[in-house]
Protein backbone atom coordinates (compact mmCIF):
# COMPACT_ATOMS: atom_id res chain seq x y z
CA UNK A 1 0.00 0.00 0.00
CA UNK A 2 1.40 3.38 -0.97
CA UNK A 3 1.94 5.95 1.77
CA UNK A 4 0.65 9.53 1.62
CA UNK A 5 3.33 11.91 0.34
CA UNK A 6 4.86 14.43 2.74
CA UNK A 7 4.03 17.68 1.01
CA UNK A 8 5.66 21.09 1.40
CA UNK A 9 2.40 23.00 1.24
CA UNK A 10 3.80 24.78 -1.84
CA UNK A 11 1.45 23.62 -4.63
CA UNK A 12 3.87 24.24 -7.51
CA UNK A 13 6.65 22.26 -5.84
CA UNK A 14 4.38 19.49 -4.59
CA UNK A 15 3.06 19.02 -8.13
CA UNK A 16 6.61 18.61 -9.42
CA UNK A 17 7.19 15.91 -6.79
CA UNK A 18 4.05 13.91 -7.50
CA UNK A 19 2.42 15.21 -4.33
CA UNK A 20 5.49 15.59 -2.15
CA UNK A 21 8.34 13.59 -0.66
CA UNK A 22 8.10 9.87 -0.01
CA UNK A 23 8.01 8.90 3.70
CA UNK A 24 10.70 6.54 4.88
CA UNK A 25 13.27 7.95 2.47
CA UNK A 26 16.09 10.50 2.41
CA UNK A 27 15.83 13.76 0.48
CA UNK A 28 18.92 15.93 -0.10
CA UNK A 29 18.50 19.64 -0.79
CA UNK A 30 21.81 20.95 -2.16
CA UNK A 31 22.79 24.54 -2.77
CA UNK A 32 25.07 27.39 -1.76
CA UNK A 33 24.48 29.67 1.19
CA UNK A 34 21.65 32.15 0.59
CA UNK A 35 19.57 30.18 -1.95
CA UNK A 36 16.75 29.42 0.50
CA UNK A 37 17.52 25.87 1.70
CA UNK A 38 16.76 26.61 5.33
CA UNK A 39 13.50 28.38 4.50
CA UNK A 40 12.45 25.44 2.35
CA UNK A 41 13.35 22.93 5.05
CA UNK A 42 11.40 24.83 7.70
CA UNK A 43 8.43 25.12 5.34
CA UNK A 44 8.35 21.33 5.00
CA UNK A 45 8.78 20.84 8.76
CA UNK A 46 6.04 23.34 9.62
CA UNK A 47 3.61 21.81 7.14
CA UNK A 48 3.75 18.63 9.17
CA UNK A 49 1.48 20.43 11.64
CA UNK A 50 -1.34 20.34 9.08
CA UNK A 51 -0.45 17.15 7.21
CA UNK A 52 0.68 14.89 10.08
CA UNK A 53 -0.68 16.57 13.19
CA UNK A 54 2.85 17.48 14.38
CA UNK A 55 5.50 19.87 13.18
CA UNK A 56 8.83 18.40 12.23
CA UNK A 57 12.04 18.85 14.21
CA UNK A 58 15.36 20.45 13.28
CA UNK A 59 18.81 18.98 13.88
CA UNK A 60 21.48 21.65 13.36
CA UNK A 61 24.96 20.16 12.90
CA UNK A 62 26.96 23.40 12.80
CA UNK A 63 29.98 23.05 15.06
CA UNK A 64 31.58 26.49 15.26
CA UNK A 65 28.84 28.66 16.70
CA UNK A 66 27.65 29.84 13.28
CA UNK A 67 24.18 28.30 13.52
CA UNK A 68 21.54 28.99 10.91
CA UNK A 69 18.75 31.51 11.64
CA UNK A 70 16.18 28.80 12.28
CA UNK A 71 14.42 30.58 15.12
CA UNK A 72 14.14 33.87 13.25
CA UNK A 73 12.88 32.25 10.06
CA UNK A 74 10.40 30.00 11.86
CA UNK A 75 8.95 32.87 13.87
CA UNK A 76 8.62 35.30 10.97
CA UNK A 77 7.35 32.80 8.40
CA UNK A 78 5.06 30.60 10.50
CA UNK A 79 4.69 32.11 13.96
CA UNK A 80 6.59 29.04 15.16
CA UNK A 81 8.66 29.54 18.32
CA UNK A 82 11.44 26.97 18.15
CA UNK A 83 12.59 25.63 21.52
CA UNK A 84 16.06 24.16 21.96
CA UNK A 85 16.52 20.66 23.31
CA UNK A 86 19.29 20.56 25.95
CA UNK A 87 22.15 18.87 24.10
CA UNK A 88 24.88 19.25 26.74
CA UNK A 89 23.14 17.36 29.53
CA UNK A 90 23.88 13.74 30.38
CA UNK A 91 21.58 11.36 28.49
CA UNK A 92 18.53 10.44 30.57
CA UNK A 93 16.51 7.77 28.73
CA UNK A 94 13.88 7.78 31.49
CA UNK A 95 12.93 11.36 30.50
CA UNK A 96 11.46 10.01 27.23
CA UNK A 97 8.36 8.81 29.10
CA UNK A 98 7.60 12.16 30.76
CA UNK A 99 4.88 13.11 28.28
CA UNK A 100 3.82 16.08 30.41
CA UNK A 101 7.23 17.67 29.84
CA UNK A 102 7.61 20.06 26.92
CA UNK A 103 10.24 18.69 24.54
CA UNK A 104 12.30 21.12 22.48
CA UNK A 105 12.06 20.78 18.70
CA UNK A 106 15.55 22.11 17.87
CA UNK A 107 18.61 19.94 18.55
CA UNK A 108 22.12 21.38 18.20
CA UNK A 109 24.45 18.57 19.32
CA UNK A 110 27.73 20.37 18.55
CA UNK A 111 26.69 23.81 19.80
CA UNK A 112 29.82 24.25 21.92
CA UNK A 113 32.23 22.08 20.02
CA UNK A 114 34.07 24.90 18.28
CA UNK A 115 35.63 22.42 15.85
CA UNK A 116 36.14 22.28 12.14
CA UNK A 117 34.18 19.58 10.42
CA UNK A 118 36.77 17.27 8.83
CA UNK A 119 39.30 14.89 10.32
CA UNK A 120 42.21 16.66 8.63
CA UNK A 121 41.37 19.83 10.62
CA UNK A 122 42.02 18.10 13.95
CA UNK A 123 45.28 17.06 15.58
CA UNK A 124 45.40 13.53 17.10
CA UNK A 125 44.45 14.71 20.61
CA UNK A 126 41.46 16.68 19.33
CA UNK A 127 40.39 13.73 17.16
CA UNK A 128 40.54 11.41 20.18
CA UNK A 129 38.53 13.91 22.25
CA UNK A 130 35.94 14.07 19.48
CA UNK A 131 35.61 10.29 19.28
CA UNK A 132 35.29 10.09 23.06
CA UNK A 133 32.55 12.71 23.17
CA UNK A 134 30.80 11.19 20.17
CA UNK A 135 29.38 8.29 22.20
CA UNK A 136 27.59 10.71 24.53
CA UNK A 137 26.35 12.86 21.65
CA UNK A 138 25.00 9.86 19.78
CA UNK A 139 23.06 8.54 22.76
CA UNK A 140 21.69 12.03 23.45
CA UNK A 141 20.58 12.14 19.82
CA UNK A 142 18.80 8.80 20.17
CA UNK A 143 17.06 10.21 23.26
CA UNK A 144 15.90 13.29 21.33
CA UNK A 145 14.64 11.55 18.19
CA UNK A 146 13.06 8.52 19.83
CA UNK A 147 11.26 10.85 22.24
CA UNK A 148 9.96 12.91 19.32
CA UNK A 149 8.80 9.90 17.30
CA UNK A 150 6.79 8.33 20.14
CA UNK A 151 5.05 11.72 20.45
CA UNK A 152 4.02 11.71 16.79
CA UNK A 153 6.73 13.67 14.93
CA UNK A 154 7.28 12.32 11.41
CA UNK A 155 9.56 14.90 9.76
CA UNK A 156 13.26 15.53 10.41
CA UNK A 157 15.28 18.39 8.92
CA UNK A 158 19.08 18.12 9.19
CA UNK A 159 20.85 21.43 8.53
CA UNK A 160 24.24 23.08 8.91
CA UNK A 161 26.15 20.62 6.68
CA UNK A 162 29.33 22.26 5.38
CA UNK A 163 31.10 21.45 2.10
CA UNK A 164 33.83 18.81 2.16
CA UNK A 165 36.00 17.19 -0.49
CA UNK A 166 35.47 13.72 0.99
CA UNK A 167 32.31 12.72 2.82
CA UNK A 168 34.33 9.99 4.56
CA UNK A 169 36.39 12.64 6.41
CA UNK A 170 33.43 14.74 7.53
CA UNK A 171 32.56 14.70 11.23
CA UNK A 172 29.06 15.89 10.36
CA UNK A 173 28.54 13.15 7.80
CA UNK A 174 29.83 10.46 10.18
CA UNK A 175 27.34 11.64 12.78
CA UNK A 176 24.49 11.75 10.27
CA UNK A 177 25.26 8.26 8.94
CA UNK A 178 24.95 6.87 12.46
CA UNK A 179 21.77 8.83 13.15
CA UNK A 180 20.15 7.84 9.87
CA UNK A 181 20.93 4.12 9.94
CA UNK A 182 20.68 3.43 13.69
CA UNK A 183 17.75 5.64 14.71
CA UNK A 184 15.74 7.12 11.81
CA UNK A 185 15.70 3.98 9.67
CA UNK A 186 15.45 1.40 12.44
CA UNK A 187 12.18 -0.19 13.51
CA UNK A 188 10.89 1.43 16.69
CA UNK A 189 11.91 -1.50 18.89
CA UNK A 190 15.50 -1.42 17.63
CA UNK A 191 15.71 2.37 17.94
CA UNK A 192 14.55 1.93 21.54
CA UNK A 193 17.26 -0.67 22.11
CA UNK A 194 19.82 1.81 20.78
CA UNK A 195 18.64 4.34 23.36
CA UNK A 196 17.94 2.23 26.42
CA UNK A 197 20.68 -0.40 25.93
CA UNK A 198 21.15 -2.15 29.30
CA UNK A 199 17.86 -0.61 30.49
CA UNK A 200 15.84 -1.96 27.58
CA UNK A 201 14.30 -4.91 29.39
CA UNK A 202 12.88 -2.67 32.14
CA UNK A 203 11.44 -0.35 29.45
CA UNK A 204 10.20 -3.00 27.01
CA UNK A 205 6.58 -2.80 28.14
CA UNK A 206 6.45 0.97 27.66
CA UNK A 207 8.19 0.67 24.30
CA UNK A 208 5.52 -1.78 23.13
CA UNK A 209 2.78 0.56 24.38
CA UNK A 210 4.09 3.49 22.27
CA UNK A 211 4.83 2.09 18.80
CA UNK A 212 5.49 4.10 15.67
CA UNK A 213 6.16 3.15 12.05
CA UNK A 214 9.71 4.10 11.08
CA UNK A 215 8.67 3.95 7.41
CA UNK A 216 6.46 7.00 7.99
CA UNK A 217 9.42 9.22 8.95
CA UNK A 218 10.86 11.49 6.28
CA UNK A 219 14.29 13.13 6.42
CA UNK A 220 15.35 16.31 4.64
CA UNK A 221 19.13 16.82 4.56
CA UNK A 222 20.26 20.35 3.69
CA UNK A 223 23.74 20.31 2.19
CA UNK A 224 25.75 23.47 1.49
CA UNK A 225 27.68 23.13 -1.75
CA UNK A 226 30.73 25.10 -2.88
CA UNK A 227 28.91 25.71 -6.18
CA UNK A 228 26.72 28.79 -6.48
CA UNK A 229 25.42 28.55 -10.05
CA UNK A 230 22.74 25.95 -10.76
CA UNK A 231 24.23 24.95 -14.12
CA UNK A 232 27.48 24.02 -12.34
CA UNK A 233 25.61 21.90 -9.81
CA UNK A 234 23.70 20.08 -12.53
CA UNK A 235 26.98 18.64 -13.89
CA UNK A 236 28.07 17.17 -10.56
CA UNK A 237 28.51 13.38 -10.57
CA UNK A 238 26.49 11.37 -8.07
CA UNK A 239 29.29 9.27 -6.61
CA UNK A 240 28.94 5.88 -5.01
CA UNK A 241 28.98 6.16 -1.23
CA UNK A 242 28.25 9.88 -0.97
CA UNK A 243 25.09 11.48 0.34
CA UNK A 244 23.63 11.93 -3.14
CA UNK A 245 23.79 8.25 -4.05
CA UNK A 246 21.98 7.34 -0.83
CA UNK A 247 19.11 9.75 -1.45
CA UNK A 248 15.73 8.85 -2.88
CA UNK A 249 15.20 12.47 -3.93
CA UNK A 250 17.63 15.28 -4.76
CA UNK A 251 16.64 18.92 -5.08
CA UNK A 252 19.29 21.33 -6.37
CA UNK A 253 18.86 25.03 -5.64
CA UNK A 254 21.15 27.60 -7.24
CA UNK A 255 21.66 30.91 -8.94
CA UNK A 256 20.81 31.49 -12.57
CA UNK A 257 21.89 34.21 -14.99
CA UNK A 258 19.07 36.38 -16.22
CA UNK A 259 19.21 39.59 -18.27
CA UNK A 260 20.61 42.25 -15.97
CA UNK A 261 20.49 40.18 -12.77
CA UNK A 262 20.92 36.85 -11.03
CA UNK A 263 17.89 34.73 -10.29
CA UNK A 264 17.24 31.51 -8.37
CA UNK A 265 15.93 28.20 -9.66
CA UNK A 266 15.37 24.62 -8.55
CA UNK A 267 16.15 21.42 -10.45
CA UNK A 268 15.15 17.84 -9.56
CA UNK A 269 17.76 15.38 -10.91
CA UNK A 270 16.45 12.43 -8.91
CA UNK A 271 13.08 11.48 -7.45
CA UNK A 272 12.39 7.77 -7.31
CA UNK A 273 8.65 7.19 -7.34
CA UNK A 274 7.66 9.99 -9.73
CA UNK A 275 8.55 11.11 -13.22
CA UNK A 276 10.82 14.15 -13.31
CA UNK A 277 11.19 16.63 -16.14
CA UNK A 278 14.48 18.16 -17.24
CA UNK A 279 13.11 21.66 -16.66
CA UNK A 280 14.51 24.15 -14.16
CA UNK A 281 11.97 25.97 -12.04
CA UNK A 282 12.56 29.63 -11.14
CA UNK A 283 11.55 30.88 -7.71
CA UNK A 284 12.09 33.92 -5.53
CA UNK A 285 12.28 34.41 -1.78
CA UNK A 286 9.68 36.61 -0.09
CA UNK A 287 8.64 37.34 3.47
CA UNK A 288 6.24 34.39 3.03
CA UNK A 289 9.02 32.00 2.04
CA UNK A 290 9.72 30.54 -1.39
CA UNK A 291 7.38 31.42 -4.24
CA UNK A 292 7.70 29.65 -7.60
CA UNK A 293 7.30 31.76 -10.72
Amino acid sequence: MSRPRQSFGIPALDDLLGGGLIPGTLTVVAGATGVGKTQLGLTWADHGRLADGHRGVVCDLTSRGDAQNHGEYAKSLFGWTIDEYPSETTPDPEAVWDFARKVGDYFHPFARAGRRVTRRDLDPDDWHAWKTDLARVLRKSAEFFYGQFVRGVRRVVVDGIEPTERFSESIQFEFFEYLYHHVLRKEDEWAARELFRELYRSNAERVAAHPYDHKSIGCLYLYTTPHVMLDEMMTLPINEGDIFSNANTILMMGRTKEPGRLGRALYIPKHRGSACSDAIHPYHITDRGLVFD
